[in-house]
């Protein structure tokens, strides 16, 4: 049975999520008219791109390593690792309109230069990313989908995982960090079964941040809440 994809060809993928929110401030709506085209990762989405021509990263980044962030909430872990990492390129994904607000506003006050942001699906990100163009990538504190009939909306699926082991490099270290017991259970099922190691070696691996790390309000948030951080270190295979 074949496919089922729009006019534009795209396939019918199902999001869950929000894609905007109550409340765009006029100085919020203002860094997305003038900030995010200059911002652009490149030509990703199906009316733009039908074709799914590979972005062109050298033109982006020059050669440079170029590092992942998927779903970057406010986008303060993204913006901490740009100007940490001035030789690095990184793009960020987020489908949630006011959070790629949220970055813009943040760009503005920083020096990074050396960040471009996707306002959208991950999904159709991965289809025009490069095979092993991907240095590092991050998946810190992604929706939890609690209930068990939503567990498929995760991330750490095979829909997800399997064209992020494509674009990834051989080595390459992907970062997940969560809150949630059954995710973390979730995500040691499939991320190895996706073609990822699982490097921890001892309790602390897990239980204490990155050495860069920057604790984000997601995370603030689960910490009053009593909930406790989990930071998951694979390489791809």
């Amino acid at each position: 049975m074949s496919e089922t994809r729009h006019k534009s060809g795209a396939p019918w993928r199902n999001f869950y999520g929000r894609f905007k929110a109550k409340g765009l401030r006029g100085s919020q709506q203002a860094y997305l008219d003038e900030d995010l085209p200059h911002l652009s990762s490149g030509p990703v989405d199906w009316e733009e791109n039908p074709d799914r021509t590979p972005l062109d990263l050298a033109a982006l980044f020059g050669e440079r390593d170029v590092w992942l962030e998927v779903g970057f909430g406010g986008g303060e872990h993204l913006v901490h690792q740009a100007e940490a990492n001035p030789d690095v390129g990184l793009i960020g994904c987020e489908p949630f309109i006011n959070g790629v607000a949220m970055l813009l506003g943040k760009l503005r006050q920083s020096d990074a230069t050396n960040v471009r942001v996707h306002p959208g699906d991950a999904r159709d990100l991965f289809d025009v990313l490069p095979d092993g163009s991907i240095s590092k990538a991050f998946l810190l504190y992604p929706d939890p989908w609690p209930k068990a009939r939503h567990h498929r909306r995760r991330f750490v699926t095979p829909e997800h995982l399997e064209p992020l082991h494509r674009v990834l490099k051989p080595g390459a270290e992907f970062r997940v960090a969560t809150d949630i017991p059954d995710y973390v259970r979730q995500t040691l099922e499939e991320v190895p079964k996706a073609g990822f190691d699982w490097l921890a070696e001892r309790p602390g691996d897990w239980r204490e941040p990155w050495d860069d790390w920057l604790s984000t309000r997601y995370e603030q948030k689960a910490l009053r809440e009593g909930r406790v951080p989990h930071y998951l270190t694979f390489r791809r295979v």
